[in-house]
């Protein structure tokens, strides 16, 4: 039996960013789609949901969350052009990270941020914050 050589942190950070690209991809189809089975793999189920864009603080777990991207009509049934992007990636230590990315969905354009931890070998958001502007 061999042994492979430890990775090294430049191995460790590129291995965790393809998976985070990977979760993010995840997350904007899941989005797109209304697919809460996708998100329930993407958030922890003790994700916080939470936004302040109208002056009031709106937060929600992933129990009140997800009936409500459940009751929304998917982008990809009206065509919506995608517009997601991942703005930035950046790690915090070996199993915490933070996510700029932006999508639109409807007539609302968003800036998340998106807070990942790393458990049983697994990125998942634990948290999002998030401000939308009303396109015109």
């Amino acid at each position: 039996m061999t042994q492979q050589a430890p990775l090294s942190i430049v191995d460790r950070n590129a291995a965790d960013y393809a998976a985070l690209v990977a979760v993010l991809r995840d997350y904007f189809d899941g989005l797109y789609t209304c697919d809460t089975t996708k998100l329930a793999r993407v958030f922890h189920p003790a994700a916080t949901y939470a936004c302040a864009t109208d002056g009031t603080l709106l937060k929600l777990g992933m129990d009140e969350y997800f009936p409500v991207v459940e009751k929304r009509e998917p982008p990809a049934s009206r065509n919506e052009p995608r517009r997601d992007r991942i703005i930035s990636i950046e790690f915090a230590g070996p199993v915490t990270a933070l996510a700029r990315v932006e999508c639109a969905i409807g007539p609302k354009f968003f800036t998340d941020l998106l807070t990942f931890i790393k458990l049983d070998g697994r990125w998942q958001i634990i948290a999002k914050v998030f401000h939308y502007e009303l396109m015109e």
